[in-house]
C-alpha cells in the first residue's frame, strides 16, 4: 500500500501486522505492539502467570485478586455480556481447557468428563468488587477465559494509542481482528478482502468497502481437532459442552469498536446465520456477513451496498 509503513510481529497466538501512513513512522508501530503486549501479559490463559490466571488459581478459595483497571474493565464488561445473553460466557475456560483445540494435547474427552465441569460454567458465580479492582471465583476449578473479547479490546487500545501518538492513519490485523483508522487510500475508504471459511487461508469470497471501522470475523476453520474422522471446531456451546453445531461456518462483523465485534461475533456464531441476520439488522451500528458451511452467503440490509460477492458466490 503507497506511504504506508508495515510491520509484523507475534502475538495473542497469531500473527500480528501492524501499518501506519507517513508521517507516522516505525515508533509509532513498536508503540502499538507494545500495547499488545502489556495486554496479552495481563490477559492470557495460555501461561500459567497472568493477572487473569491468578484468578483462576484462587478459584474456590476466600481470596479476593486485585487486578489492573484494564483487566477489571474487561472482565467486567464480559460478565456483563456473558450474563445478559447465551452465546457468549466468560467462565467457559475449564472446557476449553478441557478439550485444548489448538494445542499438542487437544483431544475429545467423554461425556462424563464433559458432563462434570458444566456446573462450573457458571458467570454469576464471578465476583466484582469495582472500589478494590478485584475479582473472585467462588467456586474451585472456574477458570475465566477472554479469548472471545480480549483482541477486540486490545484492537481499540492500540487505535487509542495511534490517535493520542497523531498516528492519521492505520491499520490494526491482529488476526481475524481488523481495525482501520482514519481515510483509506480508495477515495478515503478502505476495501477489506472477507476469507471464504470453506477454504484454505487467502481464499477471498467478496469484498467489503467501508468507512474506517472494525471487522471482525470468527469461524470454525481456524483451529479444529479431527477424532475418528469428524472434525470438532474451537467454539464452544456451554450449554452443550461441545462445539457449536448450527449451519454457520463463519460470520464477520462490521463495527465501530472492535471489542463490539468480537462480543456479536460470538453471539452471532451462536445464534446461526437465520437468527443472527435478523437480530442484528435489529441492532444500531453493527452489521453483518454470514457464510453457511453449504457456501451461501448474505449480510444484514446496511451492508447490501457495501460487500461485493464474488460472482461464483452469487447465492
Amino acid at each position: 500500500m503507497p506511504d504506508m509503513l508495515t510491520k509484523q510481529y507475534y502475538g495473542l497466538g497469531t500473527l500480528i501486522t501492524l501499518s501506519v501512513s507517513m508521517p507516522a513512522d516505525e515508533t509509532d508501530l513498536d508503540a502499538g505492539y507494545h500495547v499488545i503486549k502489556n495486554m496479552e501479559d495481563k490477559f492470557t490463559v495460555n501461561r500459567d502467570v497472568s493477572e487473569v490466571m491468578a484468578i483462576n488459581h484462587a478459584a474456590g478459595t476466600n481470596l479476593w485478586v486485585s487486578v489492573s483497571p484494564d483487566t477489571f474493565e474487561l472482565i467486567s464488561k464480559s460478565v456483563k455480556v456473558s450474563q445478559l445473553h447465551k452465546g457468549f460466557n466468560v467462565a467457559i475456560g475449564p472446557l476449553v481447557k478441557l478439550w485444548h483445540i489448538g494445542f499438542k494435547d487437544a483431544h475429545k474427552p467423554s461425556q462424563t468428563v464433559v458432563k462434570k465441569i458444566m456446573p462450573l460454567l457458571d458467570s454469576t458465580a464471578i465476583e466484582l468488587d469495582p472500589a478494590h479492582q478485584s475479582v473472585r471465583l467462588s467456586r474451585a476449578g472456574m477458570e475465566l477465559d477472554l479469548g472471545g473479547i480480549a483482541k477486540g479490546f486490545i484492537a481499540d487500545a492500540v487505535r487509542k494509542e495511534w490517535i493520542h501518538r497523531g498516528v492519521n492513519s492505520g491499520i490494526i490485523d491482529l488476526g481475524g481482528n481488523i481495525l482501520l483508522l482514519g481515510k483509506g487510500p480508495h477515495n478515503g475508504l478502505w476495501c477489506v478482502g472477507i476469507q471464504n471459511p470453506n477454504k484454505t487461508r487467502n481464499n477471498i469470497l467478496g469484498s467489503l468497502t467501508t468507512t474506517a471501522k472494525s471487522v471482525v470475523t470468527s469461524g470454525i476453520y481456524e483451529r479444529y481437532l479431527t477424532v475418528n474422522g469428524k472434525d470438532y471446531h474451537h467454539i464452544f456451546d456451554d450449554q452443550t459442552g461441545y462445539p457449536l453445531s448450527n449451519d454457520l461456518a463463519s460470520v464477520t462483523i462490521v463495527s465501530e469498536k472492535s471489542l463490539d465485534g468480537d462480543i456479536w461475533a460470538t453471539l452471532t456464531m451462536a445464534a446461526g446465520s437465520k437468527k443472527g441476520r435478523i437480530w442484528l439488522n435489529k441492532v444500531d451500528g453493527i452489521e453483518g456477513i454470514f457464510v453457511t458451511r453449504d457456501g451461501s452467503v448474505s449480510c444484514t440490509k446496511g451492508l447490501k451496498q457495501d460487500f461485493k460477492k464474488f460472482h461464483q458466490f452469487s447465492n
